[in-house]
C-alpha cells in the first residue's frame, strides 16, 4: 500500500515518496512556552504524533525536529507589540528565562500524559541565535533584506512565488487586512528577521548582532534549526493550520531564497479545536488544560481518544459529553484487552484467522489514506465486537486470543493508548474463593447456591461471564 498525505502546497493529497529510501526528516513547529499549553494547542502535537507513528509503522526511520520557541514572538503577527516573553516576565515577576524554562517543563508533563513520543531533537531558539544571524547574513549577502526603524526586514517582493504555501492574493493585500505597515516598512506582507531592542530598555533576552543589540524575529528561527538538523531541503513539516498565512509563508520565502533549493517537499496542518460557541484561546479567557481535565476525573488518554474520533484536517468542537463517550470508548477497548488476556481454552477457529489478516489490511489502508483514524478506530470496533461474539459462544481458545491481543497491540503502535498497560486484574483472595465455589456449583448443578454467589459478588461491584466450556470471567463495574 502507499501512504498518501494531504499536502497543502497543492492542495490534493499525495502520494508520500521520502528523498532518502525509509528515511524521512520532519519538523514539527514547536510551542511558544510563555504560558500552559491549552487541549487546543495539544490536539496539533497529538496529530504530530499519529503522523510519525504511522511512518514508523510502515517501516521507515523517523528523525523528529521540533523547536521551543522561547524568544522573538510578538503579540501581533504585524512584527509589532511585545515579546510574548518579556511580557510573560513582566506578568509573572520572573525573568524571561524562569518563564520559559517553567513553561516548557510543563509541556513535556503534559506531553507526556497524553503518550506523545518525545521528538528525537528538541531545539530551543535561545540556543541558536549565531545559526539565525549566520542565516540572516546569508539573505543579506543575495539582497533580500533591508533596515528599517525597528529592524531588519525580508524584502518579500523580491520572490516571484511568495505566498504560495497560503495561495495569497499578494496585489490585494492592504495595509491593515494581514499585516500593518510599520515605520520603513516597505510591503504589507515584510516580516522582521532581527529586531532592535527598544532604546533605553534593557530586555531579559537580546544579544549581539552585525545590525545592532536585539533580539531574532519568529520566522527565523524555524528555518534555521530545521535546516541545521534536517538539511536544506526535507521532506514533512507540520503545525497548525493557523500557521499558513504567515509564519510556514514565511519560512518557505527565507529559506528558499538563502539556499535556492525547495525547502519542504510535504506541508501537512491539523485543524482548530473548538468549544460550542467558538475558538478556545487565552484572549476569549476560555482555554482548558489537562490538568483541568484530570481534576474532573478524566483520563489525559480519553482527551487523545477524542482527538482520534475526528481526521487532522477537520474542525473537533469539544464538548465534556463527547470526552465522556472517548472515556467509555476507552474503557471498553480496554477490558477486551482484559479480557483476551484471561481466555483459557485450545479452541480454535479457521474463520477468525482470516479475520485477523482482512482486519490488519482494512486498517493499514485507511491510516495510509492521510492518516484517517476515524476509520481505523471503526476497523478495530469491528474486530472487537465480532472477537467479543465468538468468545461468548466459546470458539476461541487461549492461542487465537493471543493473535487478536497481538494484532491490538500493533494497531496500538499507531493509536498510542498504551494498551500494552492493561493488565489482568487481580481480585483478594476471598472473592476468588467464591468464584471457584460457584464454578463448583454450578458442575454439581446446584443453581440455588450459583445465582447466591452470582448476586453476592455483583453486590461488590463484580459481574460474572459464565462460558460454555465451565469456565468463568468476570468484570468490575463502577
Amino acid at each position: 500500500m502507499t501512504l498518501k498525505l494531504f499536502n497543502t502546497l497543492g492542495r490534493k493529497k499525495q502520494a508520500f515518496k521520502p528523498i532518502k529510501d525509509k528515511f524521512v526528516g520532519l519538523y514539527t513547529c514547536g510551542p511558544t512556552v510563555y504560558w500552559y499549553a491549552h487541549i487546543g494547542n495539544l490536539r496539533s502535537y497529538v496529530f504530530a504524533d499519529i503522523l510519525k507513528r504511522i511512518l514508523i509503522y510502515n517501516g521507515y526511520k523517523v528523525k523528529q525536529v521540533m523547536n521551543i520557541t522561547d524568544v522573538g514572538h510578538l503579540t501581533s503577527d504585524a512584527d509589532t507589540g511585545e515579546d510574548k516573553m518579556e511580557k510573560a516576565a513582566t506578568r509573572e515577576h520572573k525573568s524571561a528565562w524562569e518563564v520559559a524554562k517553567f513553561y516548557e517543563k510543563k509541556f513535556f508533563e503534559d506531553t507526556a500524559r497524553l503518550n506523545i513520543i518525545n521528538p528525537d531533537i528538541i531545539c530551543r531558539a535561545t540556543d541558536h541565535i549565531k545559526e539565525q544571524i549566520d542565516l540572516i547574513k546569508t539573505l543579506e549577502k543575495k539582497q533580500y533584506t533591508y533596515i528599517a526603524a525597528d529592524g531588519v526586514y525580508f524584502d518579500t517582493s523580491k520572490l516571484k512565488n511568495y505566498g504560495t504555501l497560503a495561495k495569497l492574493d499578494i496585489k490585494g493585500l492592504k495595509a491593515g487586512a494581514r499585516i500593518e505597515i510599520a515605520e520603513g516598512k516597505k510591503n504589507v506582507t515584510d516580516f522582521a528577521l532581527w529586531k532592535f531592542s527598544p532604546e533605553g530598555k534593557k530586555r531579559d533576552m537580546e544579544w549581539d548582532s552585525p545590525w545592532g543589540k536585539g533580539f531574532p524575529g519568529w520566522h527565523i528561527e524555524c528555518s534555521a534549526m530545521s535546516m541545521k538538523y534536517l538539511g536544506e531541503h526535507f521532506d514533512i513539516h507540520t503545525g497548525g493550520i493557523d500557521h499558513v498565512p504567515i509564519h510556514h509563508t514565511n519560512e518557505i520565502a527565507q529559506s528558499e531564497a538563502a539556499t535556492g533549493k525547495k525547502f519542504v517537499n510535504y506541508w501537512l496542518h491539523g485543524a482548530f479545536l473548538q468549544l460550542k460557541e467558538g475558538r478556545m484561546g487565552k484572549s476569549e479567557g476560555n482555554i482548558i488544560l489537562i490538568d483541568n481535565l484530570e481534576q474532573e476525573g478524566f483520563d489525559p488518554l480519553a482527551y487523545r481518544y477524542l482527538v482520534l474520533t475526528a481526521h487532522y484536517r477537520s474542525s473537533l468542537v469539544f464538548s465534556k459529553e463527547g470526552l465522556v463517550s472517548a472515556q467509555t470508548a476507552l474503557n471498553r477497548l480496554r477490558e477486551f484487552v482484559k479480557r483476551l488476556r484471561i481466555v483459557r481454552g485450545d479452541v480454535s477457529n479457521k474463520s477468525f484467522s482470516k479475520l485477523i489478516i482482512k482486519i490488519k489490511g482494512k486498517f493499514a489502508k485507511v491510516i495510509d489514506d492521510d492518516l484517517n483514524l476515524p476509520r481505523a478506530l471503526a476497523v478495530i470496533a469491528e474486530f472487537e465486537h465480532e472477537t467479543n461474539r465468538l468468545l461468548d459462544k466459546n470458539k476461541i481458545g487461549m492461542l487465537q486470543a493471543k493473535q487478536a491481543m497481538g494484532l491490538i497491540l500493533d494497531f496500538d503502535r499507531v493509536l498510542g493508548l498504551n494498551l500494552a498497560e492493561v493488565k489482568e486484574e487481580k481480585l483478594p483472595t476471598e472473592l476468588m474463593k467464591l468464584i471457584k465455589e460457584r464454578e463448583q456449583a454450578r458442575k454439581t448443578k446446584d443453581w440455588a447456591r450459583s445465582d447466591e454467589i452470582r448476586a453476592e459478588l455483583k453486590a461488590k461491584g463484580i459481574v460474572l461471564e459464565d462460558r460454555p466450556d465451565g469456565t468463568t470471567g468476570w468484570k468490575m463495574v463502577n
